[in-house]
């Protein structure tokens, strides 16, 4: 495997918004050369995330110990860029011209370079462009401009190489072009695609930086030619990048392109990476255009693919690039992962359940160990927390979707192998992946499509079986209808062992066999006195804490303070033990 360091597209930058595009054109066409060597094995890893690299030095070196699935392979790194295109351009059959004049035509170039292996770039005649460039190494091959530097989707007349009357937006002219050409024509993968922001980025964001382009992610898109995209959620509003169009127009666009996507999976469950880009687009955060919020953006996100058999591997700002996915996932997972679950006996052991049967009067908590329902967010995050000394002091439920093996295979091999006794795994939001599942059955009011319940059981079987998984940490309705008794048996079914929840029949207790719980926001950790106000004393309660990325440290601490400022009247369980408890209590031991 060659390894190749891009940390220099960062440092580079000195502020300006040329030097900034300039490293954006560049770290697209890695991005795909990457996607695309990699379809041939383990063939190209790059250094970029972290300080000087440091987070993909990280796996590397993790991926390389004795005993990992690359411990064999060769490593060999190259020095520059030109060395890199020696090494690799044939994989590129040409190029894919772009107009960054139009950005929605970035994310059409990565799909087309996906699906005919070819090389994005952007228009750009100046000397020292990357057009200029590349051009003298490879023919364009397929053009989203037109031959004299014009645009060629213009929001009017006819769509391009079409018979279709323009949508009145050359933004979403250009996804409908794509749409017909690639994903209709059944081109494009049907197991994923990509929600990653386009070049308008470029004009949205601080220019010092790169960080937040998400152009490292689409590796993993471009080698199973997936489709990408960047659309607005909202009807009553228009978008900042595309300040003419008519209101909703990006949502017609976006419903246009996840039916098209049902229709070719034949309805099964679809995996889309990403996340709305809240601070750049879409939401009224930092001037974006928007009249709605960045959760209500995020849930509004979720209801509109829950209603097409979608969900998110959702790659949130924040901790959203992720490099390398292409060669993470080629990491052999295991027949089956075992997982730790407390029983009834641990319990009793535990002097929880007397001799007598009784459960011992107290506050049961269980603090929900999330939100890792991104991949991105594992691959960043989790060298810092899971390495962590003190992981492994106190009993933890990591609520990890099963799902995000799909890009971050490794990773999630690598976790289950150094576990400790105190550490177990449930699923995250909201199972085998993110969506809500409200929005599978009928009425789907976006999509008036069959109910997609049976879908998601067999979705979330196949992964819960390879995970050994039997609860589910967070079940997220946000927009959505709640679930209905249809879902709530199929919870019951795939996650017997319980979950946690928005919106249930109660604030906790059993419904038939599945113990459930309303989830709590844990808050800051420094607050825990708050939490505590709520707990009750001398009866059997049960509480369940939300938490996003807590160090290992700092769980045990909050565990502590609150013991302390309880006087002892609290019990800290994993998630299974916690429900495993709730239902005894509930139902008797025959349950």
């Amino acid at each position: 495997m060659k390894v190749y360091d891009i940390t220099g597209l960062e440092k580079g930058l000195d502020g300006s918004r040329e030097a900034l595009i300039k490293a954006w054109d560049r770290l697209h066409l890695l991005s795909v050369l990457q996607g695309l060597a990699n379809r041939n094995g383990t063939q190209l890893y790059y250094i970029y995330k972290g300080k000087d690299g440091s987070l993909d030095r990280f796996w590397l070196d993790k991926m390389t110990e004795k005993g990992a699935f690359l411990e064999k392979e060769p490593i060999a790194y190259i020095k520059s860029f030109d060395s890199l295109l020696e090494e690799f351009i044939s994989v590129f059959d040409g190029i894919v011209l772009y107009d960054g004049n139009v950005p929605a035509t970035s994310c059409v170039a990565t799909t087309v370079a996906g699906v005919e292996n070819l090389a994005p770039v952007r228009y750009d005649p100046g000397p020292d462009s990357l057009y200029s460039f590349i051009t003298k190494k490879l023919n364009i091959k397929k053009r989203l401009i037109n031959a004299d530097g014009s645009p060629m989707f213009t929001g009017k007349g006819v769509i391009p190489g079409t018979c279709r009357p323009s949508t009145g937006s050359a933004k979403c002219d250009a996804y409908i072009w794509a749409k017909m050409k690639y994903l209709d024509k059944g081109l494009c993968s049907k197991e994923f695609m990509g929600y990653y922001i386009d070049f308008a980025f470029t004009s949205l964001t601080n220019p010092a930086s790169l960080n937040l382009a998400t152009l490292t992610n689409i590796d993993f898109q471009v080698m199973h030619k997936g489709f990408v995209f960047d659309l607005g959620v909202w009807e009553d509003e228009t978008v900042i990048d595309d300040p003419e169009q008519e209101k909703g127009l990006d949502l017609k666009t976006f419903r246009e392109l996840l039916l098209s996507q049902y229709l070719q999976s034949g309805g099964n469950m679809v995996q889309i990476s990403g996340f709305t880009p809240w601070n750049m687009k879409y939401t009224k955060t930092a001037g974006a255009m928007g009249q709605h919020g960045d959760v209500d953006t995020e849930w509004r996100h979720a209801e509109l693919l829950s209603n097409y058999n979608c969900y998110m591997d959702a790659d949130a700002i924040g901790s959203s690039d992720m490099t390398n996915a292409s060669v993470f996932c080629q990491c052999p997972l295991r027949p089956r992962y075992e997982t730790r679950k407390t029983d009834l006996d641990d319990l009793k052991q535990a002097g929880l359940i007397d001799e007598k049967g009784k459960v011992k009067k107290t506050n049961y908590v269980c603090i929900y160990v999330g939100d890792y329902d991104s991949a991105a967010w594992l691959y960043q995050r989790m060298p810092e927390i899971w390495e962590s000394p003190e992981r492994g002091s106190v009993p933890l439920g990591w609520a990890i979707n099963p799902t995000l093996a799909q890009r971050f295979a490794f990773g999630m091999d690598y976790f289950r192998k150094t576990a400790t006794e105190n550490d177990t795994f449930v699923a995250g939001d909201n199972g085998a992946g993110y969506l809500n599942p409200g929005a599978l059955s009928e009425p789907r009011r976006f999509s008036g499509l069959p109910s997609g319940v049976e879908k998601w059981r067999e979705h979330n079987k196949k992964w819960f079986d390879l995970f050994d998984l039997s609860c589910t940490g967070f079940v997220i309705d946000g927009f959505a209808p709640a679930m209905t008794d249809e879902l709530l048996e199929l919870y019951g079914e795939i996650s017997p062992d319980g979950i946690g929840g928005q919106q249930l029949p109660s604030r906790w207790g059993v419904y038939n066999k599945l113990p459930y719980i309303v989830m709590e926001d844990g808050g800051d950790p420094a607050k825990y006195r708050e939490v505590c106000k709520n707990l009750k004393s001398g009866e059997v309660n049960f509480t369940m804490l939300r938490n996003i990325l807590w160090m290992p440290g700092t769980q045990k601490e909050y565990m502590e303070n609150m013991t302390e400022e309880m006087k002892g009247d609290v019990v800290f369980l994993e998630p299974h033990g916690f429900f495993r408890l709730m239902k005894y209590y509930c139902k008797g031991e025959k349950e």
